[in-house]
């Protein structure tokens, strides 16, 4: 399948004529909400692949009342429908709609982030049953060969395999890695990085995860490998490596702890060693994230921006190197969301057409925000104070 393919298995009912409107839809809910769409030049009820199309009239209003979780919830429904989902939300995004239309439930969880610590030690397994612990099956059936679920570095490969392996061998030389150290992976998920790193540089690897399911798998895939996989909080490591590593993982750290997490690679970590942090991240500060999901994907996640990370490696960490491919995340989601298109009869019946919209959802919206580069891909390089020498940066 391409890519960039708008079929859907898990599309919602379909007996409205493209261009129809629903009896009684169009009142002063439908007309507010149509305004606000046009200026990301989206229609309601209109017949371009990136406009929204309703099957039920109270899609408007929950939108106007809950914003961003009124939307995807009323996706879920089944309540409306759009053709290239990913389009829609690289139009909104670009438009900045959401900052300029905020919602009363955008605005609560914002006020929860700001006041409380939603990533605390109890609170930080929450997103590994949710999230991670969906199947290792259903991973494995959307994410490539070797489950790296995380953005792909794609300059110079056509294929998700090889620009995943291309982003895994980058982190690798980055790290400078040699045979016989001992990496840290934070946030291991499947394994992937440790077995690359492990077949290909020889070096023996620790990984930690809150996702049983994640675990297990990483036991089973490096079973002939040097490596040791932990189910355990980052908060609780305290033992010497030469090289520290996180992908995708930091945003789920929250800038509450955004502090512990640079103390926890500051006391691990050889006085000459490296450390790479690859992380999501947002061009303005803020709190939370967005509300759908928030509830429905990634509970209590938080996307950091330069300034945060910058400020937590204050006193503990230096700044070596820095790069941003987030254009790229657009391209592998694409990826995932086609395997997952081809994959979804083999989980329809277990999963529920429910999760089907809001899978698509998901995949697809966060593809177009990184269309519209609302959300970036980050990849730090740090090390200790002292270290000699000056860091070579690598080409690409």
């Amino acid at each position: 399948m391409d890519s960039h393919s708008s079929a859907d298995p898990v599309e919602a009912r379909d007996d409205i004529a493209p261009g129809a409107t629903l009896p009684g839809a169009r009142g002063a809910a439908w007309h507010a909400l149509a305004r606000r769409l046009a200026a990301a030049d989206v229609q309601l009820d209109g017949c371009r692949p990136w406009d929204i199309r309703l099957l039920h009239p109270s899609v408007p209003r929950r939108v106007l009342l809950r914003g961003s979780l009124g939307l995807g919830e009323a996706y879920m429904d089944g309540h409306w429908r759009c053709e290239r989902l990913d389009e829609l939300f690289a139009r909104l995004l670009r438009a900045d709609l959401a900052n300029h239309q905020p919602a009363l439930g955008s605005l609560w969880y914002g006020l929860q982030a700001r006041l409380f610590n939603l990533q605390t030690r109890t609170r930080a397994w929450q997103v590994g049953r949710t999230h991670y612990d969906l199947g290792n099956d259903f991973y494995a059936a959307m994410l490539d060969a070797r489950m790296t679920y995380s953005c792909a570095f794609w300059a110079g490969t056509q294929t998700l395999d090889a620009a995943q392996e291309h982003k895994l061998d980058l982190v690798c030389r980055k790290l400078q890695l040699q045979p016989g150290m001992r990496v840290l992976d934070i946030g291991c998920g499947f394994g992937s990085f440790m077995q690359f790193a492990a077949e290909r540089y020889g070096v023996r690897c620790v990984g930690v995860t809150i996702s049983a399911q994640q675990a297990a798998l990483a036991r089973q895939r490096g079973a002939a490998l040097p490596i040791e996989v932990r189910l355990a909080d980052y908060r609780t490591l305290d033992e010497p490596f030469d090289r520290i590593v996180s992908l995708g993982m930091f945003e789920h750290v929250g800038q509450k702890n955004h502090a512990a997490f640079m103390a926890v690679l500051r006391r691990c970590l050889h006085p000459w060693g490296l450390a790479l942090l690859h992380t999501i991240g947002r061009n303005e500060a803020g709190h939370g994230t967005d509300p759908w999901i928030h509830r429905y994907i990634f509970p209590n996640g938080e996307l950091p921006t330069i300034a945060q990370i910058g400020r937590a490696c204050e006193h503990r960490l230096v700044v070596e190197d820095l790069q941003n491919f987030g254009a790229d995340y657009d391209r592998t989601l694409m990826a995932w969301h086609a395997n997952f298109a081809a994959a979804w009869p083999r989980f329809a019946q277990r999963l529920g057409e429910r999760f089907g919209r809001m899978w698509r959802y998901y995949l697809l919206a966060c593809a177009g925000a990184f269309r519209a580069r609302d959300i970036q891909v980050w990849q730090w390089v740090l090390s200790p104070p002292g270290r000699p020498g000056v860091y070579p940066r690598l080409a690409d």
